[in-house]
């Protein structure tokens, strides 16, 4: 090699916060701030598999918390990865998110996959109370880009 560095990301980091409603209609909300976060900064995460896990977790917050009251998603992205962080008023924590469940999935249900899916695909995964109730959470690494034949 010739010094030159291959490889280089910068060391800026940014982040978004917006409060989705508390309906199915925050899924493809939550997805579409992912991808554009992702992509408007060029930044090296899996963007779908962000996307994916993004939409696990909105979903699950919309799904399994009563009342009306929004949601609240955090992206941020850092030099390292990426950070999806998703808010919602229950403080009771997920079950089976950092510890695997007693039994697979049943694999003629519908649900049940969800919190299988953080665990498998991100770095690290996990939840945390906060003064309206919790946040979930996921971790993804940076994905240097593919070698190109000069």
């Amino acid at each position: 090699m010739n010094g030159t560095t291959l490889y280089e990301r910068p060391a800026a980091s940014a982040s978004w916060r917006i409060a989705l409603p508390h309906s199915a209609a925050a899924v493809p909300v939550a997805r579409a701030l992912v991808r554009t976060a992702l992509a408007e900064l060029e930044h090296g995460a899996d963007s779908d598999t962000a996307e994916l896990l993004t939409a696990e977790l909105v979903a699950n917050a919309v799904e399994h918390t009563a009342g009306d009251a929004p949601i609240e998603l955090v992206v941020e992205l850092l030099p390292s990865g990426c950070q999806v962080e998703v808010h919602d008023p229950d403080p009771a924590p997920p079950g089976n998110l950092t510890r695997p469940a007693a039994a697979e999935p049943d694999p003629w249900q519908e649900h049940g996959r969800g919190l299988l899916l953080i665990r498998a695909l991100s770095s690290s995964c996990g939840h945390r109370p906060t003064e309206s109730g919790k946040a979930v959470w996921f971790r993804l690494p940076t994905v240097p880009p593919q070698r190109r034949p000069v």
